[in-house]
């Protein structure tokens, strides 16, 4: 297994732009999270915890994806760098707005400056796609160790992040997040010799990179993708509570990250046929099917019992999403030209982060309303949902890979000063 892992990072530069890019991405999972923490012990409401930390989801998503298309016309360390300043910026502000208890507006606000932050993700998967767009199976392998990063990343930062504020103070878990972020863009932006060409403006004639009918269906279904994670998130902090034991929330969601990541580790090893559409289709199915035992022990099972086997049916359950984002990312790769990569990518961080907002919103609801158990309903009517986008798009997906490359204007790249 590891042979494989070994393979891609013989070219030049390829483990410290990834190893930067870890680090930059690591507060991606510290800070909605932070936030929370920070905002609920220091004004006692969730409600504007909440309200905040959705902010910056949203802002993220509508801001996002206008930052990556500047990377793909300019370059990462041109665009990556002033944005990263405005984020710490916007950060810097909301800390000392909540630590001096400065009025909620101002906290709204910066939480919206802090969604220019640049994806460390979608420029860390641009950099292993220009080396390896001829070696799919190498590329393959790529796309696989980034979704076991993010799935760390996602395992570890909260952890890090609510221990942080609990422990030390209320700013400390954001703050971490802040100088993580900041370090691990300014390692990655240092690696220039192995940042994408920028490529002119003539092969951005055709606009957005939303303007594909593959992407929109790979959005789509992200959205329901990203209500999933939302949704069980915040359902089973509610089940474990009622179960009474809140402290282990934390623990039954990491063995749902962590089956997610092995299963993406022995994903990147194989070799898989057939249709990378049908793929992708047949993980959003499993994804969707994966939920049905979730929400039967939850109704059936109760305290640490229930809470168990909760966390079992999780486990299995995150076997089937690293294999879905991995063949997500390669259709974006397929789908969308090499000028706007970039832009593509984001695109799909866009959707989770909106299905994420929703799913949390939408989870809390039917908790007050169905209670905790009757809460999983809500992951599994959003998998209902993605099965029905990737299935309506399933032929749209095909055709878009099966679609022969447009050839790159002439004087395709411009080369940075390097």
């Amino acid at each position: 297994m590891l042979s494989s892992y070994r393979q891609i990072f013989a070219a030049p530069g390829s483990l410290a732009f990834s190893s930067a890019g870890f680090i930059a991405r690591l507060p991606i999972s510290m800070t909605g999270i932070g936030i929370v923490t920070m905002l609920s012990e220091q004004r006692g409401s969730f409600g504007v915890a909440g309200a905040v930390s959705a902010t910056l989801a949203i802002a993220a998503g509508v801001l996002g994806p206008a930052v990556s298309w500047l990377i793909d016309r300019h370059g990462q360390r041109r665009v990556a760098l002033p944005a990263a300043a405005l984020t710490v910026a916007a950060a810097i502000g909301l800390l000392l707005c909540a630590h001096f208890e400065a009025p909620a507006w101002t906290l709204f606000l910066f939480a919206v400056g802090m969604g220019v932050m640049p994806s460390a993700g979608a420029m860390v998967r641009a950099r292993w796609a220009h080396l390896y767009r001829d070696a799919p199976a190498k590329l393959h392998t790529a796309y696989s160790l980034e979704a076991v990063v993010d799935e760390f990343c996602f395992m570890v930062g909260p952890i890090v992040a609510v221990s942080l504020a609990t422990n030390a103070f209320p700013e400390s878990g954001v703050l971490a997040a802040v100088v993580a972020f900041t370090v691990g863009i300014a390692l990655f932006t240092a690696q220039r010799r192995t940042e994408p060409p920028v490529h002119p403006a003539s092969a951005h004639s055709g606009g957005s990179a939303i303007r594909n009918g593959g992407l929109v269906v790979l959005v789509l279904t992200f959205i329901a993708t990203g209500a999933i994670f939302g949704s069980v998130e915040i359902v089973t902090v509610a089940f474990a509570r009622a179960q009474g034991h809140e402290g282990l929330a934390g623990t039954v969601l990491a063995v749902w990250a962590l089956g997610s990541g092995l299963a993406g580790m022995v994903y990147g090893t194989l070799k898989p046929k057939g249709s990378l559409a049908n793929r992708f289709f047949a993980g959003v199915l499993m994804m969707a099917l994966s939920m049905i035992p979730v929400l039967l022990v939850a109704s059936t099972v109760q305290g640490m019992t229930g809470l168990l086997a909760v966390g079992a049916a999780l486990l299995i359950a995150g076997v089937a999403i690293s294999p879905t984002l991995i063949s997500a990312m390669a259709l974006v790769e397929r789908l969308v030209p090499a000028s706007q990569l970039t832009e593509g990518m984001a695109w799909t961080t866009t959707g989770l982060a909106l299905g994420v907002a929703f799913g949390s919103a939408a989870g809390g609801w039917v908790v007050d309303a169905a209670g905790a158990a009757g809460g999983y309903w809500v992951p599994l009517v959003a998998g209902v949902f993605g099965v029905l986008a990737a299935l309506a798009g399933l032929r749209r997906l095909q055709a878009g890979i099966d679609a022969p490359e447009a050839p790159e204007p002439a004087g395709q790249t411009v080369d940075l000063e390097r």
